[in-house]
């Protein structure tokens, strides 16, 4: 409660304090009693009470949220500069004040009943460039100009909302949204559409008093036969994609299925070549092993052949230390040569 509602308040008393000592007044005064008291009383509680409602009908507090137009018998029927937040002093009985709020007002067009300002289905209904038939939801935006408060009440007093902007939003919408096609409006050209609306309701609200201060497409619904003609469409066209997966699919398990066949020929391939390098190298080091073998063996004969040369009766002796010891008598051919000497073979004396 601010100042001027506590005087009014008061001023308010103040007469029922009056009616009080006036119905007292008479009362005493058709019983007989003094009234001459009283008649002082009724007459200070009278003047105080015109007094609180002089002071309490010019006293006007501004919200910081509000600002006020002052409607006045003189200057043109309206003071030129509005009242802004605080306590202001107008004349009483004169002058009065009307009020508006400063704050962000939103006003919904939508198809759901309980969203806009009005009741029921409030979406626009567009014709589309293409001949499609749309239903746009949407929501605006805006604000009193605190400077211009004064010639917004010349012009739309308090009914801006119905006369500006809900006709002019509506017809803004209906003309830039007929522009495209409801293919671009569902797709890449929205924001645009848009951004159109947006800048032609602002140049409007200004010349009207008003600061925009955004525009909100809230929702775009078709017809009935247009959304079922978009769902088979994007039903195809799933199919479609479907399938072109499943091909390429199919394609990726056929180049995987050839990778794993050419791996597994290069390994056998490569197996092979190892294979017979391995066969290589052995028969290699096989045939190296002989050679160095019979290298070693020639050497070893041509060492004993250059012994026996020097040493003839070697190979004798190592005939004999070869013979079993419990060998007594030897008997040879006849027509076999010795092999020992004859001397060594008598009997010892």
């Amino acid at each position: 409660m601010n100042i001027a509602q506590v005087v009014q308040f008061i001023a308010s008393g103040a007469w029922l304090l009056v009616i009080g000592l006036v119905v007292l007044t008479v009362t005493r005064s058709s019983r007989g009693q003094a009234v001459k008291g009283f008649s002082s009383f009724v007459v200070i509680a009278l003047l105080v009470a015109i007094a609180l409602s002089t002071a309490g009908a010019g006293l006007v507090f501004i919200e910081p949220d509000e600002m006020a137009v002052v409607i006045t018998a003189g200057q043109g029927g309206i003071r030129p500069d509005p009242l802004t937040a605080g306590m202001h002093w107008v004349i009483p009985f004169v002058e009065r004040v009307e009020i508006y709020s400063i704050l962000r007002q939103t006003y919904t067009m939508s198809a759901v009943g309980t969203e806009g300002q009005v009741a029921g289905d409030d979406s626009i209904q567009v014709r589309t460039k293409d001949g499609q038939q749309v239903y746009i939801d949407a929501s605006v935006i805006y604000a009193v100009d605190p400077n211009k408060a004064v010639d917004l009440y010349r012009t739309w007093r308090k009914d801006y909302e119905n006369g500006l902007v809900r006709p002019q939003s509506r017809g803004v919408i209906r003309d830039v949204s007929s522009q495209y096609g409801v293919e671009e409006i569902v797709t890449g050209k929205r924001a645009e559409m848009e951004q159109q609306i947006t800048d032609q309701l602002t140049a409007i609200f200004s010349k009207n008093n008003l600061i925009l201060q955004d525009f909100v497409l809230r929702n775009i619904r078709f017809s009935d036969e247009y959304a079922t003609a978009v769902e088979q469409k994007q039903i195809a066209e799933q199919q479609a994609q479907q399938a072109k997966f499943v091909v390429e699919s199919k394609k990726q398990e056929a180049e995987q299925a050839r990778q794993v066949a050419q791996g597994a020929a290069d390994a056998a391939v490569t197996a092979a070549k190892g294979a017979a390098e391995a066969r290589v190298i052995e028969a290699e080091a096989d045939a190296k092993a002989r050679v160095l073998q019979a290298e070693a063996e020639a050497k070893a004969l041509e060492l004993v052949a250059n012994v026996l040369k020097e040493n003839p009766t070697l190979l004798q002796y190592q005939y004999i230390t070869k013979l079993s010891p419990n060998v007594q008598i030897m008997l040879v051919p006849s027509n076999a040569p010795f092999i020992l000497p004859q001397l060594q073979l008598a009997a010892p004396q």
